[in-house]
């Protein structure tokens, strides 16, 4: 329980992330946030939110002398900048954009049997890109070599590109608090999430 979900605000309360329980109640133990209480848009700091008692069938974590709600959201005292509008250029991000799969046959592999191509080698002028980067199974990887596409004969199953932004980018079917709803609107919720048994 204390690794599930908690969307966060900005000060401005806009959700910019989602963090666990556990950072939560650290942020709010250290009076950098405060826990929201959906239903009333009430806040509080963790000495009156531990006052509060869990309805029946709530979710609780249960300490040494109480229990205390799970706080399913909470606002940063201090942070008032937009969410971030960019997704990192990562090998975690490029494995989800291309749903771990080769992107010249197609086939979907594990994260051991996939590795990463440069469309133009780089050898050849090739940039390490959104636009330029890929997954290659290894026996593509190793067919393709250091050429290009048109001097091999292959194709690219799609065109890379740098995806778009998708604050909820971790955050699976599973996990997420109808609490959250009226905090985030229908765009936040309609796009396509990892599947949850991604490695």
């Amino acid at each position: 329980m204390l690794n599930d979900p908690t969307l966060v605000l900005n000060r401005s309360w806009v959700a910019i992330t989602t963090t666990t329980v556990w950072s939560a109640l650290g942020l709010v133990c250290r009076g950098a946030a405060r826990v929201i209480e959906p239903e009333t848009c009430i806040t509080y700091d963790l000495r009156s939110w531990s006052d509060l008692l869990p309805r029946e069938g709530e979710r609780s974590i249960r300490t040494v002398q109480s229990r205390i709600r799970v706080p399913e959201v909470i606002v940063l005292t201090e942070h008032d900048s937009p969410p971030r509008r960019s997704v990192p250029f990562s090998r975690r991000n490029l494995y989800r954009r291309d749903s771990y799969r080769c992107q010249y046959c197609g086939m979907g592999q594990t994260t051991a049997e996939l590795s990463i191509d440069h469309v133009i080698p780089r050898c050849r002028g090739g940039k390490t890109t959104w636009e330029n980067c890929v997954l290659s199974c290894i026996p593509c990887n190793v067919k393709k070599g250091s050429r290009l596409l048109k001097e091999v004969r292959m194709r690219l199953v799609a065109e890379p590109e740098k995806p778009h932004w998708s604050p909820c980018l971790l955050v699976s079917k599973a996990n997420r608090r109808p609490s959250w709803g009226q905090f985030v609107n229908e765009a936040y919720w309609g796009v396509e999430l990892d599947h949850d048994n991604d490695p």
